[in-house]
């Protein structure tokens, strides 16, 4: 055996070696993993262990915003690595990747001027909902159906249908649910209700964007009552929908935003960001009212800023409604029952979950990346990196009409 067939022969059992201990040893999420051998990534591909690339065509499922290593974002990285990790629970040292992040991002949002750094949605959603409590002095929680903002057990509370938590009932108490852009529901807000939790553009139904008169009569209704609007933008957010943030479309303002996913531009990382006159109640009766020990991780906040920085300073948000139209143009057949979008993110519906799960195994075998949602899998999620360029896109649009008509 020469030294390259040695060479490929050692690779390959060492690929089989770690297909086995993924298997055995990392705790799974479903029975039928889509087990691809990631080597590398770069911008808007993956490569497997046979250097075959894959269109991530979902930007693995948002953080992905500006592409996999973004120069700007890696070189953010790196000169942190060279600074200092971990040093001491979040809140008490004054650390420069944190102060940067939030003020830039306080300089964005106006009136919600105090950003709360934690780890991932999830953390946002929970810590979110504490402050809410916290502040009004109510318990009772609105959300919508058929919305996803975490899986930790307040945030997987405000889930429904169920079929995803009734396994880990008891969940928390006094949690009411409305539909999403329908008006007979916000009667439901009232003196008792501390805050209702809505993402702008819901994500896991499938992309359906607010009506925007909806909207309105909710942050209407929240500011009667004295109930705190909660808007989720983990997936919404950082340019997903042509503008920074997605409620910027519709000429309101959240009393709380949640933040995760692109805010990181694929490190761990999330933020609930309020009012300081809201946020300073968590400081006092209990002290320490929220704590974290690695929220707001200095490298993480590094890469945040500068997924931050590159989105104010190049016009990827501003390539976003070409690009969508692009999207809309070549994504045209029969099999399509509908198409939705908000920006550069689409749900493709095919009717059944069936045809679904055969595109996307269609897709992977051509090496583009797609998905499915957790309340709509009929179906397909289509949210590629903004800096996705138009020759990639007409590849995607053909691989998928290719599926459609096999």
């Amino acid at each position: 055996m020469n030294t390259q067939s040695t060479d490929n022969h050692l690779k390959n059992h060492g690929f089989a070696a770690q297909r086995q201990l993924f298997f055995q040893h990392l705790a799974q999420t479903s029975p039928a993993p889509l087990a691809l051998q990631i080597e590398r990534a770069e911008a808007c591909y993956l490569y497997d262990s046979d250097g075959k690339s894959y269109l991530d065509l979902i930007s693995g499922i948002g953080p992905s915003v500006l592409g996999h290593r973004h120069p700007s974002i890696e070189r953010a990285i790196l000169h942190q690595l060279n600074q200092y990790w971990h040093t001491l629970v979040y809140g008490e040292f004054i650390l420069n990747p944190q102060v940067e992040l939030a003020s830039l991002l306080a300089q964005q949002l106006s009136s919600l001027d105090a950003v709360y750094l934690v780890n991932s949605g999830s953390e946002a959603t929970e810590g979110a909902m504490k402050l809410a409590k916290r502040f009004t002095g109510r318990h009772e929680i609105i959300a919508c159906r058929n919305a996803y903002h975490g899986s930790t057990q307040g945030a997987a509370s405000l889930m429904s249908p169920d079929y995803f938590t009734r396994a880990y009932a008891p969940l928390l108490p006094g949690i009411r649910h409305l539909n999403f852009n329908e008006d007979a529901g916000l009667e439901q807000i009232s003196r008792k209700t501390a805050a209702v939790v809505v993402e702008t553009v819901q994500g896991e139904a499938g992309v359906i964007p607010p009506r925007p008169d909806w909207l309105k009569a909710l942050r209407a209704r929240c500011t009667e009552m004295g109930a705190l609007l909660i808007l989720d933008e983990i997936q919404a957010a950082y340019g997903r929908t042509g503008k920074l943030f997605a409620f910027q479309h519709y000429d309101i303002q959240p009393d709380v935003l949640l933040l995760a996913k692109g805010f990181g531009g694929g490190m761990p990382i999330g933020a609930f960001v309020a009012p300081k006159a809201i946020m300073d109640c968590l400081q006092s009766n209990p002290v320490l009212g929220h704590i974290t020990t690695f929220g707001g991780h200095p490298v993480c906040a590094a890469a945040a800023h500068a997924t931050l920085q590159t989105l104010l300073t190049e016009d990827w948000i501003e390539q976003v409604p070409a690009k969508s139209a692009l999207f809309r143009e070549k994504l045209q057949h029969p099999a399509i029952v509908e198409l939705r979008s908000a920006g550069l993110w689409f749900g493709v519906d095919l009717g059944s979950a069936e045809k679904v799960q055969k595109t996307i195994h269609h897709c992977l075998q051509r090496g583009v990346i797609t998905d499915w949602f957790l309340f709509n899998d009929h179906s397909i999620r289509i949210a590629p990196p903004l800096t996705i360029q138009n020759n990639d896109i007409i590849f995607a649009c053909n691989v998928l009409l290719e599926a459609l008509s096999n």
